[in-house]
Order: C-alpha cells, then structure tokens, then sequence
C-alpha cells in the first residue's frame, strides 16, 4: 500500500509540473502592462488588477511549457524516479513521444493554470475583495482547476488516462501544501506580499 501511495504521489506531481510552475514564474517574471489594462467594470472595480499582466502570462506559459519539454527530454534519456516509470504527455501513450498531442496538453496545464488563476481573481474583484487578500481553498485550486478545465477540452483522453483516481486523489491532497509553501518562500524572498 505504501508504493502505490507513493506511485500515485510522484505520477501525480510529475504529470502537474507544468500547471503547478507558470503561476509561480508569472509572479516571479511578471509586471509591466496589466492584461485588463487598467479598465474598471461597472461596479468600479478594476476586471482583473495590476497583478495579472502580459509579462508575467506570456513568461508563465513559456517556462510552464518548457517544463513539460524538459520531463519529456529526461524520460527519453531514461528517467525513472527510484524505479517508478513516470508518464509522458503524449496521447499515444509513449511516455517519451514530443509530438503535437503533447505540446497540446503541457500548454493546457500552463494556460489553464493561469487562466484559472485569472478567472478567480475576477471573482475575487467582483465580491470586493482587493488585491492580495485571501481567499480559503480557492487560492489553493483555482489553478489547478482551471488547468483540469483546459487539458479536460483539448486533451481529453491523455488526461483521464494518465491522471487516474490515486495521482488525482493525491493531487487534491498535496496541492494546497504546495501552494502554501511556494507562497511562504515568496513572500520571504519578497516575492509576494502576502503568505498565502
């Protein structure tokens, strides 16, 4: 029982490596023009806010892709993690494949990370909450939501098949330590403004 769950730890991270990164290098790379530009809604409250900009999407996507380049790289030089066979991103099931099913799905997680992240700071302007505060178990999935969401559409059966009940299970679990934890380093390395 102690492999399996370990198994289903290391799959489930290894597959959400690029979901789990492109956030954390946007707040890191980011700044400069902000994706709503500056534009308020009705309510007077700005759509999305000075911490989402283009810098940091386009820098997100790229090392979140990058990453998923990278896994796949290192399963073709034969990388296993301590015996436990990682999967690939490709829809044909080659662990080591880098053809356009597996472009698709490294991108969804990275732009579906960031979306997600994006959609729920909307929400977060719209019922008032301003920029930095938290929001409980939200920030701690909004994106990883909005990566499921994405890969599900564009990916469909890479993604059923390869995140299976035990690495999803164990990456609803892990996620919000991740979060926290890349949150608290953050902020201490004066990153983020805020530990959460």
């Amino acid at each position: 029982m102690f492999l399996e769950i370990v198994t289903a730890v290391v799959v489930g991270l290894w597959i959400m490596l690029p979901a789990y990164l492109p956030n954390s290098f946007a707040a890191l790379l980011g700044g400069g023009r902000p994706i709503d530009g500056g534009k308020k809604l009705k309510d007077g409250r700005r759509i999305l806010g000075d911490g989402k900009t283009w810098r940091g999407f386009f820098a997100g996507t790229f090392l979140g892709f990058l990453v998923g380049i990278i896994e796949i790289f290192l399963l073709k030089m034969g990388f296993n993690f301590f015996g436990i066979a990682l999967p690939g991103f490709s829809a044909t099931g080659i662990p080591d494949a880098l053809d356009l099913s597996a472009c698709v799905a490294i991108l969804s997680l990275a732009v579906g990370a960031l979306l997600g992240d994006m959609a729920f700071s909307f929400i977060k302007r719209r019922i008032g909450m301003p920029r930095g505060s938290s929001f409980p178990i939200v920030d701690q999935y909004d994106f990883l939501i909005g990566a499921f969401l994405l890969t599900m559409l564009t990916s469909w059966t890479w993604f059923f098949e390869t995140l299976a009940l035990w690495p999803l299970i164990a990456v609803l679990i892990i996620t919000p330590v991740l979060h926290l934890g890349t949150n608290i380093i953050g902020y201490k390395l004066g990153i983020k403004n805020e530990p959460w």
